[in-house]
């Protein structure tokens, strides 16, 4: 019996030991899915709603093409046309500009209590100076005016993605708002005198002043609300006043 027991501790203590041993030396592997599921879910979410916006659109501006007794368009044709091409862009240039904003903003900005927020004293970590590792990133190793450009390239590639959507919605909403023209029997108008039409105007800051607002309430609203689990969110017992980044 005396053995039995001993034996049994013996197995017992080499079964946690090789417990222990995987827990810290090997890691759990993850298929490719599951390692990039977050951008997979929402780059197919993107490309499901522009689909089903070109869809919709394409039957919207085909109906008002008929009640102005104009041709309709093919699908193809719509997907060049000013109503598809100003729709789209006009929402990407927003979404770019509020991105290339937050990049910038958060550097220096505080929000105290906020999620979304660099703490209100001390440096973070990526204020931290870059190091050239055998693991780093190709331009950090290489160091000078590369790595100077990759140090600010989130915000840059940001706000080129900005000004590329912006001219794109300006000449959308221009074809566009020359063919509502025509069904008016009203003269078209030059694209260097649209920029001063006010239509071009309201379609970009309504679009801003969303982004804006959602931003700002991500910002405010993680100060006081949870949500267990997210990265998104301090955890759940973190008191309202403190900053955590």
């Amino acid at each position: 019996m005396k053995l039995n027991k001993r034996l049994n501790v013996i197995l017992e203590n080499t079964f946690l030991q090789i417990i222990w041993y995987k827990n810290k030396y090997m890691k759990k592997h993850y298929s490719w899915l599951y390692r990039n599921s977050l951008s997979i879910v929402f780059i197919a979410l993107f490309f499901i709603t522009l689909l089903a916006q070109a869809l919709t659109g394409f039957k919207v501006h085909n109906s008002e093409l008929e009640d102005a007794s104009m041709a309709a368009l093919s699908f193809t044709e719509y997907l060049n046309s000013g109503h598809f091409i100003s729709a789209t862009f006009e929402n990407f240039e927003s979404e770019f500009l509020q991105m290339a904003l937050y990049v910038v903003l958060t550097i220096s900005l505080r929000q105290i209590g906020s999620a979304e927020s660099k703490k209100i004293e001390g440096k973070e970590p990526v204020d931290r100076e870059p190091e050239p590792s055998a693991k780093a990133p190709w331009p950090v190793r290489k160091g000078g005016w590369i790595l100077k450009l990759y140090s600010h390239s989130l915000s840059l590639t940001f706000l080129l993605l900005f000004l590329i959507s912006w001219t794109m919605h300006f000449y959308g909403s221009w074809e566009d708002f020359n063919v509502e023209q025509k069904m008016d029997g009203k003269p078209v108008v030059e694209i260097s005198m649209y920029v001063f039409e006010p239509t071009f105007w309201f379609e970009t800051f309504q679009n801003w002043q969303s982004e804006f607002l959602s931003v700002a309430s991500i910002v405010v609203l993680t100060i006081f609300l949870r949500q267990k689990g997210s990265p998104e969110s301090k955890p759940v017992d973190t008191p309202y006043l403190e900053t955590e980044s």
